[in-house]
């Protein structure tokens, strides 16, 4: 009977990892199919990304019903405590992942009939590829239990936030020197602002993989590369006279 009851509950706990991994898979194709979208003004595959969050949702809460029940009845402790408490924390930073790359396919929706500029969309797109990276590596620090890769997989993360910060100066650069280009130019500064945001999401993974494996958090403050609120007013005000000329 108590082999009975180990297997069941072992049975649980991979269920909720296999959950967690499917998830990250979906969250990883929603981020590269809304980037496509966007890149090629495809609103078809905007709709499709936006559809799929429905399934990312339902899971996120699937996951959830399912580590707090294993909570409830088996009482875990030590290392598979930590295993399903910071499945709850992935799942949800999972499903935010999927809410900004819907986000992101929403914009598609509006600007996919107007002309974008090219050099920054392919800003946008080098910014998505080292967020697709990312989420991959997060996800593989994740099977593999590998603290160590989370950790430096956390450090990287000033890379996007720099990137980021390049793509808002040009933007705001674009924006202030022809006015007709506000409105494709604000949406593609939305999509650019939810990669980055991934790439939060991601580094908030890495920090849940060493917890899991070491029984620690990261206290250290993560350097962020996010530079875009030391733009000027001066330059926001330009922006703005300019698109009531």
């Amino acid at each position: 009977m108590a082999s009975h009851i180990v297997s069941s509950y072992e049975d649980e706990l991979k269920y909720i990892v296999r959950r967690i991994s499917e998830m990250g898979g979906q969250a990883e194709r929603m981020l590269q199919q809304s980037v496509t979208a966007l890149v090629k003004g495809d609103a078809s595959i905007a709709q499709s990304v936006i559809a799929d969050d429905v399934i990312l949702d339902a899971s996120q809460r699937e996951v959830d019903e399912k580590a707090i029940m294993t909570i409830g009845k088996r009482q875990p402790i030590a290392l598979d405590l930590r295993e399903i408490v910071g499945a709850i924390r992935i799942s949800n930073d999972l499903e935010r992942i999927g809410d900004l790359a819907k986000n992101i396919s929403k914009r598609v929706l509006a600007v996919h009939r107007h002309p974008q500029p090219g050099q920054l969309v392919r800003g946008i797109e080098h910014l998505s590829e080292l967020a697709i990276d990312q989420l991959k590596d997060v996800l593989d620090a994740y099977a593999t239990r590998d603290h160590e890769r989370a950790a430096a997989i956390r450090e990287s993360d000033e890379q996007i936030d720099a990137v980021y910060t390049s793509i808002f100066r040009e933007l705001l650069t674009y924006m202030m020197e022809d006015p007709r280009n506000i409105t494709s130019c604000t949406h593609l500064l939305f999509s650019a602002k939810n990669i980055e945001r991934i790439g939060d999401h991601a580094t908030n993974i890495a920090e849940t993989v060493f917890y899991i494996r070491t029984g620690q958090e990261m206290v250290t403050e993560r350097s962020k590369g996010d530079r875009s609120a030391s733009v000027t007013q001066k330059s926001v005000e330009q922006a703005v006279e300019a698109a009531s000329e």
